[in-house]
């Protein structure tokens, strides 16, 4: 597996949320219980997208964006409406916090709005990216990406609309592949648009990327710069000198970050013993696993992992 499908995998939790609108304007929603990574994508006419900066982003037909770590964003259809409804907790609210109820605006299965000529239609899938992974993947992007529409990107969104309206056997697992395939296409072309960022070429680069998915297959291997030097078919200064430019670290400190992180997870998601999670990541003494995740994190795992089950209390 690559490292970009690896990470997205070990991040998502296992549901998504996918709904549509169909709305002729004026029209305005906030939502204000934001997820950490939104794909809103505007299927048919044009919508504006405003976060907590109050810069408005205009999106056409078959635009995409990307938004993470915000506090709340407007979607409407015009950067001169105002605000109208707020969805948090998934009931509706007037700007004023009065709850509205949901009348005549069921369109069809995930489908809301009032489907009147002339509307814009909007598709919104919502992530919630679990653990240390997900924030490796966050850390990744800005507030906010758009992706202009492209030749790839166009037809996924024409099938994920028309899946979304339907009620199958199986749905909400042809939406979350949907999704997700919707999100990698439109993680390409913003990679390819901006001007690849760092991560990205690390990624793309003949022998760093080879490197990564190596690391990332078996993070448990007593790996050496040397071995890994070999194993991408460079030499071991070249090899080490790409991989630190291209990432922003040395490949062990690298390996090193990444078995902490997966050990956070495994911490918080299971009840393996310290020993066993430290052999999973890599470590043979649990003593030595104990000082590097410390280092890491500022707390022993087993302080770690009580403060985790306190906060979920």
């Amino acid at each position: 597996m690559d490292v970009l499908s690896d990470l997205l995998q070990r991040a998502q939790a296992t549901d998504a949320l996918v709904r549509q609108i169909i709305a002729r304007g004026p029209w305005s929603v906030t939502y204000a219980d934001v997820p950490s990574l939104s794909v809103v994508a505007t299927l048919g006419g044009s919508a504006c997208l405003r976060l907590d900066d109050g810069v408005p982003r205009q999106l056409e037909a078959g635009d995409i964006a990307l938004i993470t770590g915000v506090g709340s964003y407007t979607i409407a259809d015009d950067p001169a409406t105002p605000a109208y409804y707020v969805i948090r907790g998934g009931q509706k609210y007037t700007i004023d916090g009065e709850p509205v109820e949901w009348r005549g605006e069921y369109l069809a299965p995930r489908t809301y709005g009032d489907g009147l000529p002339g509307a814009t239609t909007m598709v919104r899938g919502a992530y919630d990216l679990r653990g240390d992974v997900g924030q490796r993947v966050l850390a990744l992007l800005p507030p906010v990406a758009v992706v202009s529409a492209t030749p790839q990107t166009r037809p996924a969104l024409d099938l994920l609309t028309t899946e979304v309206a339907r009620e199958e056997p199986g749905q909400d697992a042809v939406l979350r592949r949907l999704l997700d395939f919707v999100l990698v296409l439109a993680l390409r072309a913003w990679c390819a648009g901006a001007g690849p960022p760092s991560w990205y070429q690390a990624l793309t680069a003949p022998g760093v990327g080879d490197a990564l998915r190596h690391l990332h297959e078996d993070p448990a291997h007593r790996w050496s710069v040397a071995e890994l030097a070999a194993k991408v078919g460079l030499s071991r200064a070249t090899f080490a000198a790409r991989f630190t430019k291209l990432v922003g670290q040395p490949p062990l400190t690298y390996l090193t970050a990444w078995r902490m992180t997966l050990a956070a997870d495994l911490l918080r998601t299971t009840t393996a013993t310290i020993a066993t999670i430290a052999h999973q990541v890599g470590y043979e003494d649990p003593f030595a696993f104990s000082v590097a995740f410390k280092r890491t994190h500022h707390h022993s795992p087993t302080d770690w992992r009580n403060n985790q089950s306190e906060g979920r209390n």
